[in-house]
């Protein structure tokens, strides 16, 4: 099984700058490998490499319409912004619906890490 890094990630990336030049999953791991054929594993640890690189602040823009690429414009970084802020509001949403409380009451449950990881609920903190 072949490895991908996230600098080898991160390199392909540099070659798409701004929406217009956005880059599919399966093309970029394509690019990334040297394969004609890709795999859902291969494309899962391209993603997870590109979540990786935007915890560290890699301004790394994705949409289903126009595929990964590196912000060119601080309007494309917003879209993006607003676009996986949108995906967490929905995920809360149905979380708070499935527990049967408020999105308020659910967020009040959990603090912001200390560290670059999941919340946690009050009940399961450690003293």
């Amino acid at each position: 099984m072949l490895a991908i890094t996230n600098d080898q990630v991160l390199t392909e990336l540099q070659r798409y700058r701004g929406r217009a030049q956005g880059v599919h999953i399966g093309t970029l791991v394509q690019r990334i490998t040297g394969q004609l054929a890709t795999s859902d594993h291969l494309e899962r640890v391209v993603r997870k490499a590109v979540t990786q690189l935007r915890l560290e602040g890699q301004p790394i823009c994705a949409h289903p319409s126009s595929g990964y690429f590196m912000a060119e414009t601080a309007e494309e970084l917003e879209h993006t912004c607003n676009f996986l802020h949108s995906r967490a509001m929905s995920s809360l949403k149905a979380e708070s619906r499935l527990r049967k409380i408020s999105v308020t009451d659910l967020i009040n449950k959990y603090t912001l890490p200390k560290f670059m990881g999941a919340a946690q609920p009050e009940s399961e903190k450690t003293v």
